[in-house]
């Protein structure tokens, strides 16, 4: 079953919501009309002059403020708005949040996260008593519960806390509450697909340091393709039911699998002001893995900070295999590469390399009503300012979404404990439920052979963050500040002259394969949030639904943050079409 076959029937995107912003009956020119005086709200909606008697205002009150409203009028009809808005909002449905029943299942919590609470030294399986205290905490919501959950390292300064389960519990003032927004149940601990994803993760470990653009020769590869297309239930990208080089740790958004592997917008320079950012990393040696034993794992699940650090090259270099994408996402600043992106786009192109000179000039959305103005052009509204920062407010706005879905509905155990429910069965008989695709998988048994367990080594020292997998943060918030991007900017065009690493990494060859004609802005774009929450994937830390859902968690986010600031703006504005991750095209 396709991902994006499985999102269609499930509705994670609804178009019919997102084709029409005001489906509540809540416009701007509307909404004015019905504030204040016909005559008054009328002429602010129209833009046409009213003279302060016909407010019914004196000289002075309506010099309080410039406008067609006086200060009063305009704080009444501030507060209308947020009203009306609101209103609009609540009257969407509900979506009720489903588990997948691991935890009514297994009275040892084998199928959910338990990172930083204390863990049995023999089996790594949770302490029930930590457990169930945790489970009272996101019950409650209290904050004395949650100060009261008992964690695995006593020690404070040498242990990492649980990461800000209260975030889910936020409100917030714009766009739909976390509990209208879709997320379809993660699958379970016992099922074929989470065996799939954990042999693709297996393969990915073996992969790290293979260079993307070797994939189409490399032997390793092609196993992992042939081992992978075999799964009784994979739902990544594949081409005519085979994965191949091209898709393999690539996902099935719009555009994904078309090119190098590594988005144009994370190997071209960023024109930032005055000065030009060039993206060559600080990159890790190759084979700088870890957890791969019991005794470290089990002191990671305690919560204990480790004691391994990361082997890091002494020469930057463009990204270029799996180990650089996972260790750019691992220390990467939340909107970073959606930033990076708008700036590169807003710059109009330089003379000479675009590659090095950054800017690519992108126009805006045809919907931005300042296209056609002769005497005008967006700022605070429309214009570059206003790009920049609505990528910082959809990217909060995303992980408060996310993190409900994680702490107070699904609790998805991370990769690193499903490969401990693997070493266990393996080696020691635990007779977990798991699928036999993972227990039968060649990818753990050439990592057993290397490392002498099942474990899943990881890029990051102190692997995963102490907060549940699903979805996935970075993933949410890619989509968000992506979708953001697409609706404000014209990403229909070809990208041109794109580039690849070279096999070093110091520099940038031009990209010559049959499908170059075919890489776009949006394509690039989509690509860019899929490699930065495909990069988690590689490090080990998620699972390939984490990724995908998280990407469509955040479009809604952001498609819900655009239609309510739609409401909020003066210009004459039809709204913007754009085209979702799964190619639905909706206005907004």
């Amino acid at each position: 079953m396709n991902e994006s076959n499985r999102v269609s029937n499930e509705g994670q995107v609804r178009a019919s919501d997102s084709r029409d912003p005001d489906a509540a009956g809540l416009d701007r020119r509307g909404f004015m009309r019905t504030i204040g005086s016909l005559a008054a709200t009328a002429g602010a909606a129209t833009g046409i002059s009213v003279a302060p008697a016909l407010l019914g205002v004196s000289d002075l009150e309506a010099k309080e403020v410039g406008g067609p409203l006086s200060a009063k009028q305009r704080r009444s009809a501030a507060a209308k708005m947020r009203i009306q808005i609101a209103k609009s909002n609540e009257k969407r449905p509900v979506v009720k949040g489903v588990p997948n029943g691991d935890e009514e299942s297994f009275a040892s919590r084998i199928g959910n996260f338990s990172k930083g609470l204390p863990h049995d030294p023999v089996t790594g399986e949770v302490d029930p008593t930590a457990y169930q205290a945790l489970l009272k905490a996101v019950s409650s919501g209290k904050n004395a519960d949650f100060e009261a959950i008992p964690l695995g390292n006593p020690n404070f300064s040498q242990r990492f806390p649980l990461k800000n389960p209260q975030a889910g519990l936020s409100f917030d003032l714009e766009g739909l509450d976390p509990c209208q927004l879709e997320l379809p149940t993660a699958p379970s601990v016992t099922s074929a697909e989470t065996a799939g994803e954990m042999v693709e993760l297996y393969w990915a470990a073996k992969l790290r340091d293979v260079h993307f653009s070797d994939y189409a020769s490399d032997g390793t590869v092609a196993s992992a393709c042939s081992e992978i297309t075999a799964l009784s239930d994979f739902r990544g990208p594949s081409e005519s039911g085979v994965v191949t080089p091209q898709t393999l740790f690539r996902d099935n958004s719009v555009g994904t699998s078309v090119g190098p592997y590594v988005s144009q917008f994370l190997l071209r320079a960023v024109p930032f002001g005055a000065v030009n950012i060039e993206q060559k990393m600080r990159t890790l040696m190759p084979g700088d893995d870890h957890v791969k034993d019991f005794s470290t794992w089990l002191a990671i699940q305690n919560g204990s900070k480790p004691s391994a650090t990361s082997s890091f090259d002494t020469v930057r270099r463009y990204i270029r295999n799996g180990r650089d994408l996972s260790q750019w996402v691992h220390i990467d600043v939340l909107y970073q590469a959606y930033f990076h992106a708008a700036l590169i786009m807003l710059t109009p192109p330089d003379a000479g390399d675009l590659v090095t000179a950054g800017g690519l000039g992108v126009p805006m959305n045809p919907g931005n009503p300042y296209l056609t103005s002769q005497t005008q052009c967006g700022f605070g509204t429309f214009g570059p300012p206003y790009v920049m920062t609505l990528l910082t407010e959809v990217s909060t706005r995303a992980l408060k979404a996310v993190w409900f879905h994680k702490w107070f509905v699904q609790r998805r155990l991370r990769p690193e404990a499903f490969g401990n429910l693997v070493h266990q069965a393996k080696v020691n008989g635990a007779s977990y439920p798991l699928h036999a695709d993972v227990l039968n998988s060649s990818a753990a048994a050439s990592l057993f052979g290397a490392n002498g367990s099942y474990l899943l080594p990881l890029v990051f020292p102190e692997g995963s963050p102490l907060h549940p997998a699903y979805a996935s943060g970075h993933a949410t918030v890619a989509g968000a500040c992506v979708t953001i991007l697409k609706a404000l900017f014209n990403t229909s065009g070809v990208y041109a002259n794109p580039k690849v690493a070279a096999a070093d990494g110091l520099t940038l060859d031009s990209y010559n394969g049959a499908d170059a004609a075919q890489m776009t802005i949006e394509g690039e774009l989509n690509k860019l949030a899929s490699n930065v929450g495909q990069g988690r994937n590689l490090a080990g830390v998620h699972w390939r639904t984490d990724c995908y859902y998280g990407m469509r968690l955040g479009e809604q986010v952001a498609i819900s943050i655009l239609r309510d600031q739609r409401k909020t703006f003066h210009e004459k504005f039809d709204g913007y079409t754009f085209r979702t991750f799964d190619g639905d095209t909706i206005t907004v």
